[in-house]
């Protein structure tokens, strides 16, 4: 866990990424709550991988995002955990929207 950076303008790099750090972490918990709150037949009709397959890929992110920090040695798996998050967010969370609200007409 990263610790608070000193208040100067000096690090505000370091503040940036704090704040990166955290926003990633309730990102990843987001995605994982979403993907267990979803039917499973939605993914399959949404043409994306099974519910089970979602569920441990947002798990390990989420996982991977609260375990490492990006400048420690594990920052690889950090931004692997981000990626995968920010995927399911981006790509499968809008295609299972629309997949379950049915057409828009």
């Amino acid at each position: 866990m990263p610790t608070f950076p000193d208040f100067s303008p000096l690090y505000l790099d370091a503040w940036v990424m704090f704040a990166v750090y955290y926003a990633a972490l309730v990102m990843g918990v987001f995605a994982f709550a979403h993907a267990l709150s979803q039917r499973a037949d939605a993914f399959t009709a949404a043409e994306r991988m099974t519910k089970p397959a979602w569920l441990g890929i947002t798990g390990g992110g989420a996982f991977a995002l609260l375990l490492f920090h990006p400048f420690s040695a594990g920052g690889m798996f950090w931004l692997a955990g981000l990626v995968a998050v920010t995927v399911y967010v981006v790509d499968v969370r809008p295609r299972l929207i629309e997949v379950q609200r049915g057409p828009r007409w």
